[in-house]
């Protein structure tokens, strides 16, 4: 996929959803507080995760590694599932974080070869769900506090999906315009 493309996916995928944030507030940061512990978010996430990731270990030709695939995606298989089965508390973040990671692989492998200063504002963004990925990971109920504390009122819920669509029609013009 090419930058302009994912640049103008990216922005108005994050964006978009904002605007219900700014015209429903109360029902969105209702929502927004429900997320962490959401199973079926986290079911969903966390095995869209692991194809993606299995995916993404097909693609992959290391010699060295080749005889060991079957092994591997049986392994990786298995840690996906299994964290459906056995890590329900916070689910829906941990499989938020893998997909932020895998996400952020894809924005930076899109942003390589593209010749302009603009795309580090797709790369810094990956990066920073790269930081974002691992921290939850860690500990997801981090984000949980956060997502609490962006929602502790209406005014804060307002302001945060303002700056949100913001950013991601931002990011859909540099994909229309720039990349």
């Amino acid at each position: 996929m090419n930058l302009s493309t994912l640049a103008v996916l990216l922005g108005l995928g994050f964006g978009l959803p904002q605007i219900y944030g700014i015209l429903k507030p109360a029902a969105f940061g209702e929502a927004v507080r429900r997320f962490p512990r959401s199973f079926p978010w986290g079911v969903g996430l966390m095995l869209l995760g692991t194809i993606w990731f299995l995916h993404n270990l097909r693609q992959e030709s290391i010699a060295e590694f080749e005889s060991m695939k079957p092994l591997l995606f049986a392994l990786f298989a298995g840690v996906g599932i299994g964290a459906c089965v056995f890590l329900k508390d916070f689910l829906a973040v941990r499989g938020f974080a893998v997909v932020m990671l895998l996400l952020a692989k894809v924005m930076v492998d899109a942003a390589r070869w593209v010749d302009t200063q603009w795309r580090l504002v797709i790369v810094i963004w990956a990066y920073a769900l790269i930081l974002a990925g691992m921290w939850f990971t860690i500990s997801p109920w981090r984000m949980r506090d956060l997502l609490y504390w962006g929602t502790a009122n209406e005014q804060r819920v307002r302001m945060g999906c303002g700056a949100r669509l913001a950013f991601g029609l931002f990011v859909a013009i540099l994909g229309f315009t720039v990349f």
